[in-house]
């Protein structure tokens, strides 16, 4: 991006919403999401000069197949297990699509949908 004429462009990471509340028995899975977002807030100081903007994307509960365990129920906290809400996948897919359509003069450091 910083070769390419006009330079810029948009970088949309994939984060979660485990970055910020985590789930129990889940380090490696947290410690990764909390990398993207430090690697995110890099990328987009690093970027301003030759217009990259970075995205961390947080996405919570959202149907996917690897999501459908959850459905059943997930533990919690306080060492209960409950069912939570899930999210149609399409509003990950709107989210993305809006996310690229915001023109060069906006950068979105976060974003979250559940």
């Amino acid at each position: 991006m910083k070769e390419q004429t006009p330079q810029g462009g948009r970088i949309i990471n994939n984060g979660s919403i485990s970055a910020h509340s985590p789930r129990p028995d889940s380090t490696a899975y947290t410690v990764s999401k909390h990398a993207i977002l430090g690697l995110t807030k890099c990328t987009s100081l690093d970027g301003r000069k030759y217009g990259i903007m970075a995205t961390q994307l947080d996405i919570g509960n959202a149907m996917t197949d690897l999501a459908s365990q959850q459905a059943k129920g997930i533990p919690q906290a306080d060492g209960s297990i409950k069912v939570e809400p899930m999210m149609d996948v399409e509003n990950v897919a709107k989210s993305v699509a809006f996310i690229a359509g915001l023109d060069k003069g906006a950068d979105v450091l976060q974003f979250t949908v559940m």
